[in-house]
């Protein structure tokens, strides 16, 4: 059941990233440019995407792993099917992450340090 909501949210990143593109949200082009952005200021600390990251290197490293070919031999179709699973899980992640590192940029880029906002 767990697992089943994990994807279902996933899935609805995926489909209000793409919406949020069309009605005028950061481009693909714009979300894919903030990826090295977040990276790094996830390396210094500054961002707190660290788990988020590390779980989306992981499926990364899951799609392109030459031990996921193992089901798709003896299983066809039905072997693609985890991995279908993942590249959308995936896509959404990266999609609802980046859009999500771009509203933190714009927060802090407002933010003054050393004085209060109300």
């Amino acid at each position: 059941m767990a697992k089943t909501l994990k994807r279902s949210a996933a899935f609805a990143a995926l489909a209000r990233a793409l919406m949020a593109g069309a009605r005028g949200g950061p481009s693909l082009g714009a979300r894919l440019a903030a990826l090295p952005r977040m990276i790094r200021a996830t390396a210094k600390g500054q961002y707190d995407g660290g788990l988020r990251l590390a779980m989306m290197t992981a499926a990364t490293a899951y799609i392109v792993s030459p031990i996921d070919l193992i089901p798709e031999f003896p299983l066809g179709i039905f072997g693609l099917a985890d991995d279908a699973v993942m590249v959308s899980w995936l896509a959404g992640s990266v999609l609802a992450e980046t859009e999500r590192f771009l509203a933190w940029e714009a927060r802090r880029s407002t933010v003054i340090p050393g004085h209060v906002v109300p």
